[in-house]
């Protein structure tokens, strides 16, 4: 009898360290970086796409259909960015624990204050996203936000280590803070300035840093820019009035490198995710690849 005793409270003790992981996929690279960085080694996360991928366009593969089916808690960035791609895989999953209205299903864009939300929105305006723009993750100011979201989520998923989702999150939102510190400092210098960008990836980081949008080279979101619109662009361009070009890593640089090269502007190739660029290997150093891509510091 002393022997069954003693081995019940020795597997009774040792039961936490074999606890099974709660079970997260995410939609992008980033949030997967953020959910790792409140988790911990309670979570097991993966990133349904690739951080150099265009986001809104996602080929899906049966490798996503059994991340989802295994999921216990599936966070997606929201604003309708995955609307195109996403719906299918969780139909063929068929997972209840992560169906739209369960709390398996977290939608960051809902945690933030969108910005770009059209009156109406039709085709003639292009792929445009009814909700607002959806890449609220590259203003800095918003990943804690995105993070003490997760953290309360994680929490209500598994109560029991809610007070280690807590400190990680207190301790990433401290880092993080101090990190703010040095890319704010640092893009001091970019207040005021004017730039062109590729595609609508970069208006909160704009708008977060006071700089000044001219305009875009796709002629509207998602349609590809035509001589036309390009010729409409460049009227707007007087000699030293653009400091930058910004292209993200997935569109073609044809257009951009015409401008640069007629109109004598720097190109610059900024991460939109975690991976995008081999530089950008997590949520940190997505932020200081851009900043450092910016300054050339």
């Amino acid at each position: 009898m002393k022997r069954i005793i003693l081995t019940i409270l020795l597997l009774s003790i040792s039961l936490p360290l074999y606890a099974e992981e709660l079970r997260v996929a995410t939609t992008y690279p980033y949030i997967a970086s953020i959910v790792q960085q409140v988790g911990g080694d309670r979570v097991n996360v993966h990133a349904l796409a690739d951080g150099d991928w265009d986001p809104h366009v996602i080929v899906p593969k049966p490798s996503y259909i059994a991340k989802l089916r295994a999921a216990d808690l599936l966070i997606m960035g929201g604003a309708q960015l995955e609307i195109g791609w996403l719906p299918p895989l969780m139909n063929q999953a068929n997972n209840p624990k992560i169906n739209v209205g369960s709390r398996g299903l977290l939608d960051l864009s809902r945690s933030v204050q969108l910005i770009e939300v059209p009156v109406g929105v039709s085709r003639a305006q292009g792929d445009i996203h009814p909700d607002g723009n959806p890449h609220f993750h590259l203003d800095p100011y918003n990943i804690p936000v995105l993070s003490k979201a997760i953290a309360e989520r994680l929490a209500e998923l598994e109560p029991a280590g809610a007070s280690e989702y807590q400190i990680n999150n207190r301790n990433f939102t401290e880092k993080w803070n101090r990190k703010l510190a040095e890319w704010n400092e640092k893009l001091e210098k970019l207040k005021g300035i004017t730039v062109i960008e590729y595609h609508k990836n970069y208006d909160y980081f704009l708008l977060r840093y006071n700089i000044k949008l001219l305009g875009t080279v796709e002629t509207l979101p998602g349609i590809p820019p035509t001589s036309k619109h390009i010729e409409s662009l460049e009227k707007m361009i007087t000699p030293g009035s653009v400091r930058f070009i910004l292209q993200d890593v997935y569109h073609a640089e044809d257009a951009s490198k015409f401008l640069a090269k007629k109109h004598g502007i720097n190109i610059v190739k900024i991460p939109h995710d975690v991976g995008a660029v081999a530089e950008a290997k997590d949520i940190f150093t997505l932020f200081d690849e851009i900043t450092r891509r910016l300054t050339n510091e």
